[in-house]
């Protein structure tokens, strides 16, 4: 499997020969991705799955800050309310000043195209996430991730990450299956116990995990690397995604964190960054961890 975050579009320069996130317009972006993407397609595994996070980007009104040493009148900077390192072309095609770029759906419909299967677009909702200084648009607080699967049928343990049901939801199911409830003559599929005939062979602990997760933002940190995913971000798609002893490419390894969750999960893993800089951070890292699972 494949678990990876791209560097996102306009957001910052790491300083690296033949980066990532910085080119001049969002679809050159996205060929670069894809050229990416068709490799790490060439050597996934016939039922592996390619799990995709990637935020979005705004084009800048040319009023933000930092904005003015811009010495080309006629370009207009991409901002994303964070950075700027470098202009938007009045050529763009279609895009305004102030506008939602879109990348991340530019960049799943690009996959699909090349492919692959897009199965779930997951919202990874950042209970702790930082306020913005925009007033006229609602404060971003979340990004996607894209499950993508190489073939129809492929590898996905949904029991390793379903959830426990609250008390509150095992006594509504329960009620639903009184003789006195509103549903008993009702043949549609009203509440979940609905789906099945013999409510005693459904599981009555755990439920199908939601594509919504609720994650705080990354407590670990590392110098120099200033976009990290958290680990309880990405555990369920590890586990979701592989048995023990697979092994988890992330082809933009960053601070590691995939390495890190694949070892606690007995899991191997391969990263590859352009920064050697990371790479020797990710490595300390993870040298660190004790495997949970054997």
């Amino acid at each position: 499997m494949c678990v990876t975050s791209p560097p996102y579009y306009g957001l910052r320069d790491y300083g690296e020969e033949k980066q990532i996130g910085i080119e001049e317009t969002p679809e050159e972006y996205i060929a670069r991705l894809v050229e990416v993407f068709d490799e790490v397609y060439r050597v996934l595994a016939k039922d592996g799955t390619l799990w995709l996070n990637l935020g979005d980007s705004y084009a800048g009104s040319g009023k933000g800050k930092g904005l003015a040493k811009e010495k080309n009148e006629k370009d207009r900077p991409l901002y994303d309310g964070s950075s700027t390192v470098h202009t938007m072309p009045k050529s763009w095609s279609g895009i305004k000043p102030k506008d939602l770029i879109g990348i991340p759906w530019m960049a799943a419909f690009a996959l699909r195209e090349r492919g692959w299967y897009l199965r779930s677009d997951i919202i990874w909702y950042k209970t702790n996430g930082l306020p913005e200084s925009v007033k006229d648009r609602p404060t971003k607080t979340y990004e996607h991730i894209f499950l993508f699967a190489k073939s129809n049928k492929y590898y996905f343990d949904y029991k390793s990450i379903q959830e426990p049901i609250k008390q509150v939801t095992k006594e509504r199911y329960k009620r639903g299956r009184s003789d006195n409830s509103k549903y008993t003559r009702d043949k549609t599929l009203q509440g979940i116990n609905r789906q099945h005939d013999d409510f005693s062979m459904f599981d009555q602990e755990y439920r199908r995990k939601r594509d919504v997760w609720e994650v705080s933002t990354n407590s670990y940190r590392m110098d120099e690397h200033f976009a990290m995913f958290p680990e309880r971000l990405i555990e369920p798609c590890i586990l979701a995604g592989s048995k023990v002893g697979g092994v988890v490419l992330d082809p933009f390894f960053g601070s590691g964190t995939t390495g890190a969750v694949a070892k606690r999960f007995g899991r191997d893993y391969i990263g590859i960054d352009l920064n050697a800089r990371y790479l020797e951070k990710a490595k300390e890292r993870i040298d660190k961890i004790i495997p949970e699972i054997a």
